[in-house]
């Protein structure tokens, strides 16, 4: 008999994510943990919500989890198959008719505290030129955060959490208060919050930085912080409770059983 109980940290997460979609958003996923999270939030959690992908399939609810963007399994039951360029220009229009019904979900390899991510390069020794890592880029991402809000996909690490990022591929709060407008950007939109392993970070309101609002089970604010590398105030963290065991389930066997994206442990 499968063990539903004992979760691992990416299904918190997926979980979480879920959580924090709303009734009639249209939710702007890729592959990985963000499409896991949707697929819960469309089974479970607020069935109302319209997952899109950037490759132009609207409002996707998959048998199936793709791999992919491309992937023609979130053709077979979606609403719309636009061309990518549609999607691009809904996103813009979203903003430009100052509609508030879009989400959307980014990652990177570094964050620093005004939620600015890093998925371009590593610096290390090197300079942008010859970085000592050199990552895929963008994407669709730079688009998506400016003219979008965000949920930022991230592992809890101080070697991702940074004080500093080497280079700003996806705008957040840029130096804070104003500093969207000072660059140009929409200052009514930007990063909403940061779901990693450990919790949720979201935003100051006035200050624009992040601070940590949700601890997961077992975390504390010195966990929290340790793995952070600058300071995070945790003062204002609620802990939240973990998935129901027909949560676990449905995420195991019905959104991902073949584990591409969740790998479950093995029963000892």
């Amino acid at each position: 008999m499968s063990d539903y109980k004992n979760y691992t940290k990416q299904e918190m997460q997926a979980y979480a994510i879920a959580k924090n979609i709303k009734e009639n958003q249209i939710v702007i996923v890729g592959t990985g943990l963000p499409l896991i999270g949707a697929s819960l939030a469309k089974r479970v959690v607020c069935p109302s919500c319209h997952p899109i992908v950037e490759s132009g399939l609207m409002d996707c609810s998959p048998v199936e989890v793709p791999r992919s963007v491309g992937d023609n399994r979130f053709m077979a039951h979606c609403a719309v198959q636009w061309p990518n360029i549609r999607f691009i220009g809904f996103e813009a229009n979203e903003w430009l008719h100052d509609e508030d019904r879009l989400i959307a979900f980014i990652g990177g390899a570094q964050i620093d505290p005004y939620g600015n991510v890093n998925s371009t390069c590593i610096y290390g020794k090197g300079d942008y030129v010859k970085p000592q890592t050199r990552f895929t880029g963008s994407g669709g991402a730079n688009g998506i955060a400016t003219y979008c809000n965000t949920i930022i996909m991230m592992q809890h690490q101080k070697r991702r959490f940074m004080d500093k990022i080497d280079y700003i591929t996806s705008c957040g709060w840029m130096d804070g208060p104003g500093g969207r407008e000072r660059a140009g950007l929409p200052g009514n939109r930007g990063p909403q919050m940061v779901v990693t392993d450990l919790g949720i970070m979201k935003f100051d309101e006035q200050t624009k930085r992040m601070y940590c609002a949700i601890m997961f089970p077992g975390v504390t604010p010195e966990i929290v912080q340790e793995n952070t590398g600058f300071e995070i105030d945790c003062s204002r963290a609620t802990q939240m409770e973990g998935p129901s065991e027909e949560i676990i389930r449905i995420i195991r066997e019905e959104i991902d059983p073949g584990q591409a994206f969740i790998k479950v442990p093995k029963a000892k």
